[in-house]
């Protein structure tokens, strides 16, 4: 059975500008406030299946990011 894309939203600590959107299969990043002395960006956007969100967590962590949190949003 074949998996439906299914919309995410992954937030790291850091500053990621819209250049590293490519990258990370287009998702959309928006900056958020800061937690305590350390910046967010939040990455959202569709994730074809769970093979393509470990893959860009992989890419996350060749990035040397924090992940904060890993949400899948409602349809």
């Amino acid at each position: 059975m074949a998996e439906e894309a299914c919309v995410y939203q992954i937030c790291v600590q850091g500053r990621l500008d819209a250049s590293w959107s490519a990258w990370l299969n287009e998702l959309t990043m928006t900056g958020e406030a800061e937690r305590g002395s350390q910046p967010l960006t939040m990455l959202t956007g569709p994730i074809a299946d769970q093979s393509a969100l470990r893959g860009i967590l992989n890419r996350i962590w060749d990035l040397n990011l924090v992940v904060v949190s890993v949400a899948r949003l409602d349809r």
